[in-house]
């Protein structure tokens, strides 16, 4: 089921008002949530639904057997590495499968072997990577210790499947979400229509912005073969805000969802193009993914504390891993290891380590040299952008050569009143840095008078309604 969609907009309230009924009986209101998730996972395919299920059920049990076993930390590993396994067993055959016999084959046939292809041609389950990788890190914190196992199996099913966050995340800590379905809630006025705000404003990045640049980005990345430099920066600029307002747009309406119901979700992006280097730009997107990679990968293999080399090494393993995570081609891999050489640097320049944050003080303008480096980085960025969007590595390199060398004069054939849109997105967002979402109105006094607050909503829904492009899934459930 899509946010974007009729079938959501009848789902929600229907969930709200069912959920808020039972508001004293916690294990009924948990359940209700564990039967909305499976609803709203299952308008897809419902054959998945036994997925999730055996990926829940795995690490419920798992966390159960750790806690039995806590006296016995080798038994301990094996039921830890038992359950990951059997995870990234499901993932990488309903994910990866295809995507490493065809390589396989390719492999072998370029030194001469002939090498049948054997491919499976499943499927892929919608956000299996994002629950999975919740699930995952369940099993882990139990394992480390970091939090204790639960036995409330329904509270446990309600916290990998709670759908606002289900299908593109955050991808939550068991230690932030699982308690929140362990005791009551209590409805909040405020906290719930701080949520519609952000809802509101996840609409309009996902359906104005978002929708709109994808049009134009597809007519320019179908043909750009016949395209002069013009166009192919357009595009390349175009994509950045159309994966950055589709991504960042559900994370908020998933956020804003989640306060409806008194749960608290991470925050997933906090305006990553405003960063002044690749490591703060990596602070700034897909929060929960980054430090997911971070705690349970990048800290294992010995995090910063390592020599240079071996720093070296792990940047690589973690930036590869993430690339792949973002789906079976070349093209992600390549994108994160074009990253994790951009990281490289700051391992060398103590100044790039530094978050200079003197842009989040209100009403300072930036210095001309922090502007320059917030519009390096976003232009190397950009150029990783076309890594990720294109079909495969002959494209992006085609695309990006063609960037370089096909100049022509004057402005670009396609999208020209998309950058204005951008523009106000941008200057929006500049204005509300330090707040985690542009319609926390307080600091303006004007906004106190609610016919001046409300004025501004209903124009953001006549935005809505009125200049949203052809209704399209978003890009990150594919992952």
């Amino acid at each position: 089921m899509l946010f974007n969609s009729i079938q959501f907009l009848v789902f929600l309230p229907i969930v709200f008002l069912v959920y808020w009924s039972l508001r004293n009986k916690l294990h009924w209101q948990n359940l209700f949530v564990v039967m909305a998730g499976y609803v709203f996972y299952g308008w897809w395919d419902w054959r998945f639904l036994l997925l999730i299920a055996v990926t829940t059920g795995s690490s419920f049990l798992s966390g159960v057997f750790l806690e039995r076993a806590h006296k016995n930390r080798q038994c301990q590993k094996y039921i830890s590495a038992g359950n990951i396994v059997l995870n990234l067993l499901i993932l990488c055959i309903f994910k990866y499968f295809d995507f490493f016999s065809e390589s396989l084959s390719d492999l072998f046939g370029q030194m001469g072997y002939t090498l049948d292809r054997v491919t499976l041609d499943i499927l892929l389950p919608v956000g299996i990577s994002f629950y999975t990788f919740q699930s995952i890190g369940y099993t882990i914190d139990v394992y480390r210790r970091k939090i204790k196992a639960t036995k409330d199996v329904v509270a446990f099913f309600a916290f990998v499947c709670f759908f606002p966050q289900l299908v593109a995340g955050p991808i939550e800590r068991s230690a932030n979400l699982l308690p929140q379905f362990l005791q009551p809630r209590r409805f909040d006025y405020a906290q719930a229509i701080d949520g519609m705000r952000q809802i509101l404003w996840g609409f309009f990045k996902k359906m104005v912005v978002a929708d709109n640049c994808a049009v134009v980005v597809n007519m320019i990345f179908d043909d750009y073969q016949h395209l002069g430099s013009a166009d192919l920066f357009l595009g390349a600029f175009l994509f950045a805000f159309q994966i950055y307002g589709d991504f960042s747009g559900y994370s908020d309406i998933a956020i804003g969802t989640g306060q409806l119901f008194g749960i608290n979700l991470m925050r997933n992006f906090n305006y990553p193009y405003f960063a002044k280097n690749i490591s703060d730009f990596w602070r700034r997107w897909h929060i929960s993914l980054t430090t997911w990679f971070r705690d349970y990968i990048y800290i294992p293999l010995g995090g910063n504390r390592v020599s240079r080399s071996k720093l070296f090494l792990n940047t690589l393993i973690v930036f590869g891993i993430s690339g792949i995570w973002h789906g079976a081609n070349w093209t992600f891999v390549c994108w994160g290891l074009y990253h994790a050489f951009l990281f490289v640097p700051t391992f060398f320049v103590k100044s790039l380590r530094k978050n200079n944050d003197r842009m989040n003080n209100a009403g300072v303008l930036t210095a001309m040299g922090d502007i320059s480096k917030m519009g390096m980085t976003f232009f190397l960025v950009m150029l990783g952008w076309v890594l990720f969007r294109s079909d495969s590595m002959a494209d992006a390199l085609s695309y990006l050569v063609r960037m370089f060398t096909q100049f022509q004069f004057g402005l670009p054939q396609h999208g020209k009143r998309l950058v204005f849109l951008v523009i106000f997105m941008c200057l929006a967002e500049w204005l509300q840095r330090d707040r985690a979402h542009v319609l926390q109105l307080e600091r303006f006094s004007f906004f106190k008078y609610a016919v001046f607050r409300y004025i501004l909503y209903y124009t953001l829904i006549m935005v809505i309604f009125n200049c949203s492009a052809e209704k399209a899934d978003f890009i990150y459930f594919q992952f």
